[in-house]
């Protein structure tokens, strides 16, 4: 189950404009490969993991949560703001250098 405390669900909607639903078809439109978040201000018990994909509406996003007690709980999701967010997901998780506009 995808989780969201009611300070992210704020944050989303106040900071980011991402609704829960656009969180949800990024998971479902992902790629399925989730990378360990190596920002030392985002450590966490258990690991802040993260992961970019587009919505049904093909806005691109990144996702970060963890993953705790079979669940996943949405830390944050935000518009990337360079296009270098885009390089390093595509290098940290072994995807062609065409994603995601083609496969």
């Amino acid at each position: 189950m995808i989780l969201f405390s009611r300070a992210v669900t704020q944050k989303l909607h106040e900071k980011h404009e991402v609704t829960e639903k656009e969180v949800v078809e990024c998971f479902a439109n992902g790629e399925g490969v989730y990378v360990l978040d190596p920002n030392e201000d985002h450590q966490t018990d258990p690991p802040t993991l993260w992961f970019m994909a587009p919505t049904n509406h093909n806005r691109m996003l990144k996702i970060c949560f963890v993953r705790r007690d079979g669940n996943v709980e949405i830390k944050t999701a935000f518009e990337p703001s360079s296009p270098k967010h885009l390089e390093l997901y595509r290098q940290q998780a072994g995807l062609p250098a065409c994603w995601p506009e083609e496969e």
